[in-house]
């Protein structure tokens, strides 16, 4: 399980352009879960991501990796678990121009010290997973976007993480794209893996493989409850606006004039009648 605990992210702190990217955030995600992060640009989104994999610190709070706390450790560690723990698929992919799909692929595993041979194969292997065996030898810039991610996915995967951290995934992707995606993170949910997912896409955040969506504004997570709360308000007050109008319609009754009310007989007599009555009776 990974918990965070009245998680604060300033930065330039102290200065003029001082900016609060995370504010008390108090959240637990379950392991082998799909969980999207949703909410427009500078909700902290990408921030709380970024705290949750060891990639920046806190400036208050603390982050419980399976039990284990990580924001104090030393950078070495907080590193090492970084490299061993997530894999990471950012925004704009961030593949090195120049090199080769192979080569961008096998880049996170140098500092592991895994055996040449044995990183290229696994680097290979999951080049053949994702349909781009053909294009291993080829620089990175001359891929499609939808190239690009599936490499930027192997990348991530070369160190057999077990949590997956991708920042808008499918910024610049279409909707077919989009779908495959989805498909591919759906796959690695069912080989055990948990995927944390920042993103504001309909296609992403309304996908039937996720698990839970968490909801995020001005650095602070929308509680579910207050969003079931304003769901239940508009539901309920649409009912009670038909059943004011319901209790409306017969009001035009009550203001008709006095005569339509039943009368007595007398009442209902002729005025002339009654002149000629009271005439008599004198």
């Amino acid at each position: 399980m990974i918990q965070l605990v009245q998680i604060n992210k300033t930065f330039n702190a102290g200065k003029s352009n001082m900016f609060t990217a995370l504010k008390d955030v108090d959240l637990q995600v379950d392991m082998n879960r799909i969980t999207v992060f949703r909410g427009p640009s500078g909700s902290g989104k990408t921030t709380l991501l970024s705290v949750v994999g060891c990639m920046t610190r806190p400036t208050s709070g603390r982050v419980h990796l399976n039990g284990r706390e990580t924001t104090s450790l030393p950078e070495r560690f907080m590193a090492k678990i970084r490299r061993s723990t997530f894999g990471f698929v950012f925004q704009n992919y961030h593949l090195i121009r120049g090199l080769s799909v192979l080569e961008n692929v096998k880049i996170p595993a140098y500092p592991l010290g895994i055996n040449h041979k044995s990183l290229e194969q696994r680097a290979l292997s999951l080049l053949e997973r994702f349909d781009l065996s053909s294009k291993a030898s080829e620089k990175v810039e001359h891929l499609s976007g939808g190239e690009q991610q599936r490499v930027a996915i192997a990348r991530a995967l070369i160190n057999e993480p077990s949590v997956i951290i991708a920042d808008e995934p499918t910024a610049h992707l279409d909707t077919d794209l989009c779908g495959r995606f989805m498909d591919i993170v759906a796959g690695l949910k069912g080989e055990g893996k948990t995927v944390l997912i920042a993103s504001h896409d309909a296609l992403v955040v309304e996908s039937p493989v996720v698990d839970r969506v968490v909801s995020m504004r001005d650095g602070k997570i929308v509680k579910p409850e207050l969003q079931n709360h304003r769901c239940q308000s508009l539901r309920t007050s649409e009912p009670q606006s038909h059943q004011d109008q319901n209790h409306r319609a017969p009001e035009p009754q009550e203001l008709e004039p006095q005569e339509s009310e039943p009368r007595s007989p007398r009442a209902t007599e002729p005025q002339s009648n009654r002149t000629t009555a009271r005439a008599s009776e004198q």
